[in-house]
């Protein structure tokens, strides 16, 4: 038998800023054999699990709808479906769930300003996404250039859980990009080399 080859991964720091990382559980729907945990020592702990960072688009008759995540899973290959996990009070998960389609664009180390202005931490984008170099799906949703993936997707099924909501979709049509990904880790974006 032999063992797994180790693999290492360099990672570089970009800054210091930070995505909001962790879904928060309800204190009624914590399991009454585990004991009561604070919702910073779950945020805390979740932190440490490396992400990669997208941002989820829609679209509404008023707009363009966009928001950052670190939820992006591959779910099945057969069919194509992903995983997205998207905060209750957010336009754009209402979006997603009103029109029944999104679309992922998987973000490059260049592209932190663009993550944190979609996660409200830098200057708003209008509704137009005059300021976002973009373009056009074939689903009429909005994809951010020069990022490392894009999908697009058709709601499959979407599942309440706790302060969000986890979005299935099926895959439409998904690209490669270039770039080096952007990654979410200890609350600092970081990127692989």
């Amino acid at each position: 038998m032999e063992a797994t080859p180790r693999i290492e991964l360099g990672m570089e720091v970009l800054q210091t800023s930070a995505l909001p990382l962790g879904y928060v559980a309800l204190e009624s729907e914590v399991d009454s054999k585990i004991p009561s945990m604070q919702s910073q020592e779950f945020r805390d702990a979740m932190a440490k699990l490396a992400a990669g960072v997208v941002v989820v688009s829609a679209r509404t008759p008023e707009g363009y709808r966009g928001l950052t995540a670190s939820t992006l899973v591959s779910v099945s290959v057969d069919p194509p479906l992903v995983l997205v996990g998207l905060e209750h009070g957010s336009m754009t998960r209402l979006a997603v769930i009103e029109t029944g389609q999104f679309n992922v664009s998987v973000l490059t180390r260049d592209q932190e300003f663009v993550a944190e202005r979609f996660a409200g931490r830098a200057p708003a984008v209008d509704s137009r996404w005059r300021e976002i170099p973009h373009r056009i799906g074939s689903n009429g949703i909005p994809l951010i250039e020069g990022c490392a993936a894009w999908l697009e997707c058709e709601v499959l099924q979407v599942h309440a859980a706790g302060d969000h909501d986890v979005c299935i979709g099926t895959v439409r049509l998904a690209q490669p990009g270039a770039g080096n990904p952007l990654v979410l880790w200890d609350r600092t974006f970081w990127t692989l080399q």
